[in-house]
């Protein structure tokens, strides 16, 4: 996979987890002991696993914007996912501090959260940092492969060698 394609797949994901994040019907209550939040608008469970609120749900539509403009130059590409690499290898750790698996009380990163955002910073790192393959293309192409005009004949199956001696006999 090409590292854009992967820059357009990881905005469409995020765009998605935010557009998710703002709709109340996909968001389950926090349970009893989950770590508590000073910053609770639209503060529930995605999809009854990944903790979120309104602010984490702003930064999945940024990171998902960002992606998608990322999606159109290698080198952007490269800057945003070596970027998410390190930002979201630092909300991984982050998620497993108990002082700020919270981000001091504004955005909730503990839970199923820690292991997304570490396979996000993983995968990130691997095609931001790897080196592109470089595939050669012929100057000289085998007649096969250019496009020549066929005569009718040949086209029909006409001009056979074999078609044509016995077709006097």
């Amino acid at each position: 996979m090409k590292t854009t394609t992967f820059a357009l797949i990881i905005g469409i994901a995020y765009l998605g987890a935010g557009v998710l994040g703002l709709i109340p019907a996909v968001l389950m209550p926090p349970p009893p002991d989950a770590p508590p939040t000073t910053f609770t608008v639209l503060y529930g469970y995605l999809l009854g696993i990944f903790p979120v609120n309104v602010l984490h749900t702003a930064v999945h539509l940024a990171i998902g914007f960002w992606g998608l403009m990322a999606w159109r130059r290698l080198q952007d590409a490269k800057v945003f996912l070596r970027t998410l690499a390190i930002l979201y290898g630092a909300l991984a750790v982050m998620g497993l501090v108990p002082g700020l698996n919270n981000v001091f009380g504004f955005i909730p990163l503990h839970g199923h959260d820690v292991w997304l955002h570490a396979g996000t910073a993983a995968l990130a790192a691997y095609f931001g940092w790897r080196s592109e393959v470089q595939m050669e293309r012929r100057q000289n192409a085998d007649r096969r492969q250019r496009m020549l005009p066929v005569a009718r004949e040949r086209r029909l199956g006409l001009a056979d060698r074999r078609q044509s001696a016995y077709a006097g006999a």
